[in-house]
């Protein structure tokens, strides 16, 4: 896997990057704005190029938007982050403010913004609808929630011409157009990933007003390049977690692979997620552990309740990791002091759960933890007993999600993560 980095991300630097290297490429459309620098970030392949050279002296319209896509597409990269500074046209997206674009307007006009100038091979019109990839939108969003970064989960930007900026009139006008942001650079690129079957996103931060805002100064260059330069930092460690969490999910992947399956248990027509192949692959039993510590480190939680059976292994594991109590959610008459209980339906009548009168106190910090999550009955039931007790769930936490049972949905209320996923499989 490689991630192509487009835009002043400040990841050029060669302490940051393994095995670093510096390529000059060509393409059959000219050459990219800059040498490429490869290297590796977390064990990914990153390939990283600056839209407008490295020192910022090609102009919005004399970038070589289809040299710079084909070169990372060529060069092997399935997606495309992209950084870009962005004028604000909403009175709520701040200076400093990222937005995680999910839209444009293309209202530039000077340049190439195709692959296809002759339809050799038949008419090819790209779909666009939805121009921005989801899965690296939600990783982005998932990064700046992450970092505690003010970040709008979705904008459109209109990309004008350039260089330069807009009249007042512009602005009012792209406003009304329902434009959330604005700026010289995504749009073209954005169409030519596309076009490339690549996929691509864009984060952008806001540095001025536009020029509609008449209680702030109109933007200008030096403007821009301060808001960028005090912030260069909290984007770069933007980049440096979404593409760690591409990482954790090739770990995920391998975690994934240990489990077995076994048809038709504990009756007909059911695909059985057997947790216990992972769990005697010691390997993969302390990535497990390492990827929850790593989750739940700095969540300050009291307890860790661990659901009968195969919760227990994992909750007393990362309880001890994290200097969190444990209590036990167990089948009835199982615990020997008082308890409470929780019913919940079956397919075919109903259960119950237990849990110790004593075991939570008020405002307790809670992590509820089980092997997997199904139709989500147990787990539901758990919380519930938790809430009982007053302790605070802070998330709900499932090794396996099995997404067509909705499980999800029943526990809609509580926060809720689940490392491994079996859709329609």
């Amino acid at each position: 896997m490689k991630i192509g980095i487009i835009g002043g991300s400040g990841l050029e630097n060669p302490e940051l990057l393994e095995n670093y290297k510096e390529i000059d490429v060509d393409t059959p459309f000219g050459k990219p704005s800059s040498k490429l620098i490869t290297g590796k970030l977390f064990g990914i392949d990153v390939v990283i190029l600056s839209r407008h050279g490295r020192k910022h002296e090609i102009p919005p319209t004399h970038v070589n938007n289809r040299a710079n896509i084909f070169a990372l597409k060529y060069k092997g990269c399935k997606y495309i982050i992209a950084t870009t500074a962005v004028g604000s046209l909403k009175e709520e997206i701040k200076r400093g403010d990222f937005v995680i674009l999910d839209q444009f307007i293309d209202f530039t006009r000077h340049r190439d913004i195709t692959f296809y100038d002759k339809f050799e091979f038949g008419a090819m019109h790209t779909p666009m609808a939805k121009p921005f990839s989801e899965k690296l939108r939600e990783k982005l969003i998932e990064s700046c929630k992450d970092l505690k970064f003010p970040c709008h989960k979705g904008g459109t930007v209109i990309t004008i011409e350039g260089p330069r900026f807009s009249t007042i009139a512009e602005s009012n006008v792209f406003r009304h157009w329902g434009a959330d942001v604005i700026n010289m650079s995504i749009a073209p690129e954005c169409i030519l990933a596309k076009e490339a079957e690549v996929e691509y996103a864009a984060i952008a931060m806001s540095t001025d007003y536009d020029c509609w805002k008449d209680d702030e100064e109109p933007v200008s260059w030096e403007m821009i390049k301060k808001i960028m330069h005090d912030n260069t930092e909290r984007m770069k460690k933007i980049l440096l977690k979404t593409i760690e969490s591409f990482s954790k999910e090739q770990e995920i992947f391998s975690l994934k692979n240990k489990i077995r399956t076994i048809p038709d248990f504990p009756k007909k027509g059911i695909m059985f997620r057997d947790i216990t192949t992972l769990l005697k692959d010691k390997e993969s039993f302390k990535k497990l552990i390492d990827i929850l510590y790593g989750r739940y480190k700095d969540y300050n939680i009291d307890v860790i309740a661990g659901i009968e059976s195969r919760g227990f292994v994992i909750a007393g594991i990362l309880a001890e990791k994290l200097n969190s109590g444990l209590v036990l959610i167990r089948k009835p008459g199982k615990l020997p002091a008082e308890t409470i209980s929780e019913s919940y339906e079956l397919e075919y009548g109903t259960d119950r759960l237990e849990i110790h009168k004593d075991a939570i106190t008020k405002g307790q910090k809670v992590l509820l933890i089980d092997d997997l999550i199904a139709t989500g009955g147990t787990a539901l039931a758990s919380c519930k007993l938790i809430e009982k007790l007053q302790g605070e769930i802070v998330e709900c936490c499932f090794i396996i999600e099995l997404p067509d049972s909705k499980g999800r949905e029943k526990l809609s209320k509580y926060p809720l993560f689940s490392l491994i996923k079996f859709e329609g499989e």
